[in-house]
């Protein structure tokens, strides 16, 4: 006897068979999709297969300079095999470039195009600017062409023997500044409590949740870090360009008058300052580079081999000896607690990191590259710890800080034996602060109320939905409090300070440069990243020759597939055009920005040790 399906029965099951297969059709389209896509980025013949003589090497950073990837190495991969831009550029694969070419007889010269170049710190120019320099010894010329140049972009060019400047196209340099939005006002329009809690004079990363306008300590203090990182980056103009200080500030200053005298023309106005050598379109400029070297198999353009191209083809694998190794561990991002991939600084993740490096018997040293503005106080905590525990196996620890290592990026730090920070280093902000908005107002005014009881007088008074109970702010305060008492004892031990006042004199939330942190005694020396690897190799005793070791975030299968598949991909380039102008973000984007930090916690107080010390 049969066994008869119901109506519905027969109904559900056809149902579920076009689900499933739909789904089978979807997944095989999809993977045949990334095959043609993989096959077509390794099938377009480039005329570059290998390294050929009178080469040049095209320095082109895309989207933010970054310490370390956010992104995945499939996701790199896609976007390259389907012509996207990519959104991040490494720091390190730029120093490299040009290292390698500085001793390659095939590479005749570099050409910088800072065009695509979206976001990078003072302290990551600097460092790129002692590799060019360091590359220039060797007698190779560096040009940069450029269709317009921000603020930074124009640095990164400035470090070039010639600038070339397309007659249309703009230098816009306009000094550095900090505003923000304040939203008090709104926020009491909108009956929202903020309940802050912090510790530090000039703590002031919350400030605008409580004020509408910038506090007189906060305004002062930021004077004072930016002023400084704004006279570095003026000197270093000044100095590639070979433009007087106070004429490069004058001129600055007296932009819109200048401007105005040459009839709106800002190339004429570069041209005339210094600021550029030659006005020449892209055009006009590939061919002048053409005929300066080789010129490309078209002929209308020269014979160049892009930054990551140009490390594949060069790329030899060294076979790691013993005790011979300096790791390097990149510590980028918010400091939050769990497991975050690359991007964020997660005290899981990155405590893994950390550990595999502390067990690793051929690691005699080991840099930690900090670019972080903070984040939670026990995630940071927890991280310090684990630099603790590496060196107390006996490996030399060294923090090399980035662009920015503040707060609790700088409460990490206090594990090393040694602490390097970039002149422009953006440091300190030695506070704590923890917030809780409350919405009880909020919701009254649509009609929603909250009520009920607990067993206990503190049962349920820290809600999103009540208003803050007094005796439970003071109990916030307090343990806000012992966390700052806490950053100020890991400060005065490991900086070899004698009393809680002389490091609370230099803390109180205060951020400086790494200039001025060096004068204050909060970091041991000022240097780039390679000073600092050099350092750590010298600590463990293992002089000039020794290996580098990158440890990075442990790769699925499937990504080490695809990047195994692109090793060998040579991208084609041409010279491109982007804006000047880096235009601000939208107010409610900013205010979401700010707010992110506080709302991944859940409604849970969390005291965080966070500098919102950006600048624009």
């Amino acid at each position: 006897m049969t066994n008869q399906r119901s109506l519905p029965a027969k109904f559900a099951l056809g149902v579920w068979h076009f689900i499933n297969g739909s789904r089978k059709v979807f997944l095989n389209l999809l993977f045949f999709g990334l095959i043609y896509a993989v096959y077509a980025g390794l099938s377009q013949a480039p005329e570059l297969a290998r390294l050929k003589t009178d080469t040049s090497l095209v320095i082109r950073p895309y989207g933010n300079v970054v310490e370390q990837y956010s992104s995945t190495p499939m996701d790199r991969a896609l976007q390259e095999a389907m012509g996207q831009e990519q959104s991040e550029t490494r720091l390190r694969d730029m120093l490299e470039a040009i290292h390698r070419a500085a001793t390659d007889n095939d590479i005749s010269r570099v050409v910088i195009d800072p065009s695509y170049l979206q976001g990078i710190g003072l302290a990551a120019l600097k460092d790129l600017g002692h590799a060019v320099d360091a590359f220039r010894t060797t007698g190779k010329p560096v040009i940069a062409v450029a269709e317009n140049l921000g603020q930074h972009q124009y640095y990164l060019a400035s470090l070039a023997d010639e600038i070339w400047l397309n007659p249309n196209g703009t230098v816009w340099i306009d000094g550095y500044s900090s505003y923000r939005h304040y939203y008090r006002e709104g926020l009491e329009k909108l009956a929202v409590e903020i309940n802050l809690f912090r510790v530090g004079e000039y703590k002031s990363a919350m400030e605008p949740f409580i004020r509408d306008d910038m506090s007189p300590a906060a305004e002062e203090a930021g004077r004072y870090w930016m002023n400084d990182l704004w006279q570095q980056y003026l000197e270093g103009v000044s100095e590639h360009r070979g433009i007087p200080l106070e004429t490069l500030t004058r001129a600055i200053d007296d932009m819109p008058a200048r401007i105005e005298a040459v009839g709106g023309n800002f190339a004429q106005y570069a041209l005339e300052l210094g600021l550029v050598d030659r006005l020449m379109s892209a055009p006009e400029s590939r061919q002048e580079l053409a005929r300066l070297t080789t010129p490309d198999k078209a002929g209308d353009s020269y014979r160049a081999v892009g930054m990551l191209d140009y490390l594949d083809l060069t790329n030899k694998q060294k076979v790691l000896t013993e005790d011979k190794q300096v790791a390097i561990v990149i510590a980028e991002g918010e400091i939050v607690s769990g497991r975050h991939p690359a991007g964020r600084i997660g005290s899981i993740s990155t405590a893994e990191q950390l550990r595999r490096v502390a067990r690793d018997d051929k690691v005699a040293a080991v840099v930690v590259r900090i670019n972080s503005p903070g984040g939670e106080a026990f995630a940071s905590e927890i991280l310090r710890l684990e630099l603790q525990q590496i060196r107390d196996s006996g490996k030399k620890v060294i923090v090399s800080m980035g662009n920015v290592a503040a707060s609790g990026g700088y409460w990490m730090a206090m594990a090393a034996d040694e602490v390097w920070a970039s002149p422009a280093t953006i440091t300190g902000s030695i506070g704590v602060f923890g917030m809780l908005p409350t919405f009880a107002g909020t919701l009254g005014k649509i009609g929603v109320h909250t009520d009920g009881f607990g067993t206990t007088d503190i049962a349920g008074k820290i809600r999103l939905d009540r208003s803050l109970d007094p005796a439970m702010a003071r109990l916030l305060q307090a343990s806000t409090e012992r966390v700052y008492q806490q950053f100020l004892s890991l400060v005065r031990v490991a900086r070899g300070m004698s009393t809680l006042a002389e490091v609370d004199a230099v803390a109180q939330g205060r951020v400086w440069s790494g200039q001025q942190a060096a004068l204050k005694g909060l970091v041991d020396k000022t240097g780039t990243f390679q000073d600092a690897i050099d350092a750590a190799a010298r600590s463990a005793g293992l002089g000039e020759d020794y290996q580098v070791e990158w440890v990075e975030p442990k790769q699925s299968a499937m990504d080490k597939l695809f990047t195994e598949l692109m090793a060998d991909a040579v991208a084609s380039f041409d010279l491109a055009v982007s804006t000047p102008f880096n235009l601000p973000q939208s107010w409610l984007q900013g205010m979401l920005d700010d707010l992110q930090f506080i709302a991944e916690k859940e409604g849970k107080f969390t005291v965080a040790a966070y500098c919102l010390c950006s600048i624009q």
